[in-house]
């Protein structure tokens, strides 16, 4: 966890593949600890070709009945139904607006938005901005995409930055 949190965490990120791996992680998340996820993120890898949008996205019942049976992964069926569903999704957004990165972004104007928290207990759990994100998302065709993982997925992927104020992290991505 420190390492994600050192390294990643809060980062912007604007590779189409690793915002498609990080939305699919935010999903499986629902109902766990995000530990449990950062423990089977390679098993993840493995399991959906290295998040190859093309690759997941031709994912038929065969491959999903797969990992349903793969423990290195949360075998979730419906998550897993929703990352094959999402990769055919963002292989849309790609072909109408170019790329992901640029789909997302434009929520928050190309540029991270500064929590400037103080606590943790501040942080909140969804907002109007990862409301408005989920909407647009599900009206896409996306799935387990609700406003808390999108807040999660926001700050994952760097479109917030709640590191707390005293945190080195917060210096270091700001603006």
């Amino acid at each position: 966890m420190l390492v994600y949190h050192d390294e990643e965490w809060g980062a912007p990120a604007h590779d189409d593949r690793h915002l498609f791996e990080m939305l699919t992680l935010e999903g499986a998340q629902a109902g766990l600890s995000w530990l449990t996820i950062l423990r089977k993120r390679e098993g993840y890898r493995q399991a959906f070709a290295g998040f190859d949008l093309e690759i997941v996205a031709r994912f038929g019942p065969r491959e999903v009945e797969r990992l349903v049976a793969d423990p290195v992964i949360v075998r979730n069926r419906l998550k897993i139904e929703s990352a094959v569903n999402n990769a055919a999704r963002v292989l849309d957004v790609q072909k109408e607006l170019g790329t992901f990165d640029a789909y997302l972004w434009r929520f928050v104007d190309g540029k991270p938005i500064v929590g400037r928290r103080r606590a943790l207990s501040e942080l909140p759990a969804e907002t109007d901005l990862s409301r408005a994100l989920s909407q647009d998302l599900k009206r896409r065709g996306f799935r387990f995409v609700g406003p808390t993982i999108c807040y999660a997925f926001m700050q994952a992927v760097g479109m917030v930055n709640d590191h707390t104020v005293d945190c080195f992290r917060f210096r270091e991505l700001a603006p």
